[in-house]
């Protein structure tokens, strides 16, 4: 345990911003979970604005949102070419 008051200090800011940040993943995970289950253009739209909520926030690198939009866009896109 802290024993200095601004060690105290940034461990209570460190918990408050560890859960605000989960919150952040799991609403992006649902995003994506979502989306993965039913592929369209509206959740491809939210699953996007979370993950930019997430790279915004410094919660996942910039390439990994990156990738996981462009698994999303295939995703969609393959699910077009099913339907033709």
């Amino acid at each position: 345990m802290p024993i200095l008051a601004n060690a105290k200090k940034a461990l209570r800011a460190s918990k408050r911003k560890a859960a605000y940040n989960q919150r952040i993943k799991s609403r992006t995970k649902t995003q994506i979970d979502q989306m993965k289950a039913q592929p369209t253009e509206q959740n491809l739209a939210a699953a996007y604005q979370a993950i930019d909520k997430c790279v915004k926030r410094n919660i996942w690198h910039q390439n990994k949102a990156a990738r996981r939009k462009s698994q999303l866009a295939k995703l969609l896109n393959s699910g077009k070419k099913n339907k033709k």
